[in-house]
């Protein structure tokens, strides 16, 4: 079959279409024919540095959407055929992937296997950040940074059902302020400066739940622009910075919060609790509430270019690889 391989880290270049064995399931595992593989930030981060790479050659992916092909031992909720989306945590960018049944979601009734797979790690993150670690309630104000991504466009839709007051983004790009503001934000800015735009807009008092991707400087930012009692919840690090500290002299002034979350991490160390998430989340989209727009498609061979978009950082929503998807 074919399969994007990493053999080396480095840039885009050093992902190469090779033919590799199909898998065959492990007992609790299930193989899946892929139509799609979504393309994650995380993944540029394991080909150039090695991030949750456990050695080489690797093959990275860690979404999909497609059709089960077989079912290991002791799988019995999951039948062949049946059309899925599934967190691999690896080994999404090939004709077949292997999947813990635990991390494969039946999808939707009426949702195409190109939606399904924009929905694993997208859709539960968004979900996890307002409502489960966010603990978003009627009225309040939301700030998010990456406010025209994968997850900030899925961020901005179910903050309004949820009946946030006042849903503020921040961009990177002016150009990005149309797509952040048609996923339901009130209010978008750009750039680094927007500790102040946060402070006018909310006439000095900030924002209850602030969102942020990015870390580094950003992090600090968003920490700034929280009312008293503001909660800061942390679900990245795509600056590259140190890890960020936190002390009480951070907190203490206005009885601030921090928290963080990784819907990777939540796979492997609590399945269950991410299923109970991805069934709240699925079935946003399921009743037509949200849109998970895809704004760049590729063939698998093409993996090395929908990575340099992606670093170009003037993509909106998500991307995809179309493996065998119509």
């Amino acid at each position: 079959m074919r399969a994007i391989v990493l053999a080396e880290f480095g840039g885009p270049d050093v992902l190469t279409e090779t033919d590799v064995p199909v898998p065959e399931p492990g007992p609790g595992d299930v193989t899946i024919d892929v139509a799609y593989a979504g393309v994650n930030f995380a993944e540029l981060k394991a080909r150039s540095a090695g991030f949750r790479v456990p050695a080489l050659p690797f093959v990275p992916g860690l979404e999909v959407s497609g059709r089960i092909r077989a079912v290991g031992a002791g799988v019995e909720e999951l039948r062949p055929g049946q059309e899925v989306a599934a967190l691999t945590g690896s080994g999404g960018y090939a004709e077949v992937a292997v999947a813990s049944a635990a991390t494969v979601f039946a999808l939707p009734a009426g949702v195409s296997l190109r939606t399904g797979a924009t929905l694993p790690t997208v859709l539960p993150t968004a979900h996890a950040l307002l409502h489960e670690v966010g603990r978003l309630t009627r009225g309040e104000t939301v700030l998010v940074q990456g406010a025209a991504g994968g997850i900030g466009t899925v961020v901005g839709q179910l903050a309004r059902l949820a009946g946030a007051r006042t849903v503020l983004g921040v961009v990177s790009r002016k150009e990005k302020i149309e797509q952040a503001l048609a996923s339901g934000y009130d209010e978008v800015f750009v750039g680094d400066g927007f500790v102040d735009d946060v402070r006018r807009s909310t006439g000095g008092r900030g924002v209850d739940l602030a969102l942020d991707p990015v870390g580094g400087d950003a992090f600090r930012r968003a920490l700034d622009s929280l009312a008293p009692f503001g909660r800061l919840v942390s679900f990245g690090n795509a600056s590259g910075a140190e890890p960020w500290g936190i002390g009480q002299a951070d907190l203490m002034p206005g009885g601030r919060s921090v928290a963080g979350f990784s819907v990777l991490t939540l796979a492997e160390n609590d399945p269950q609790a991410l299923r109970t998430i991805v069934d709240r989340a699925f079935a946003r989209v399921a009743e037509g509430a949200v849109d998970l727009p895809v704004s760049a498609e590729f063939p698998l061979a093409d993996a090395a270019a929908a990575h340099r978009l992606i670093e170009t950082r003037t993509t909106t929503g998500k991307l995809l690889l179309r493996v065998a998807g119509d």
